[in-house]
């Protein structure tokens, strides 16, 4: 059940240290995204742009469905959870680098994981968690 003060909330209540934490982390891959884009240019800009806003398209997956403001519909939350789960990008880097024959050749997806985990690192660090299934934050 969910009080009304739960569901008037745009961010999630995690502590300063997990935050924190997100924060450094995110800090981290954003110089490795870059550093990523700078060194091998081509593919790997727009990829790694592709891998940072991604994970947001899943809001148009059922948009129209009701819901409040700072809700989500009901028809969304599977698919934004999914694509805001840490595993995701981390699963699509690792088959990356097992699949391609050298860096030169794996560099442009790897980099879009790279993003991708950036882009959920920055969103915990700002307070935005996965959804519960009625749409609301965590």
């Amino acid at each position: 059940m969910t009080s009304s003060a739960t569901r008037d909330a745009t961010r999630s209540s995690k502590p300063v240290a997990v935050r924190t934490a997100w924060a450094l982390l995110g800090a981290f891959l954003l110089v490795w995204v870059v550093f990523e884009m700078v060194k091998h240019a081509g593919w790997v800009i727009p990829l790694g742009v592709l891998g940072f806003i991604a994970p947001d398209l899943s809001f148009f997956v059922g948009a129209s469905g009701p819901h409040q403001h700072g809700q989500l519909p009901r028809a969304t939350v599977g698919v934004y959870n999914l694509v805001h789960r840490p595993v995701g990008p981390l699963v699509w880097m690792t088959v990356v680098a097992l699949l391609a024959d050298g860096p030169g050749q794996n560099a442009a997806p790897f980099t879009f994981g790279l993003a991708w985990l950036l882009h959920i690192a920055l969103d915990r660090a700002l307070g935005y968690g996965l959804r519960t299934p009625d749409g609301w934050q965590r």
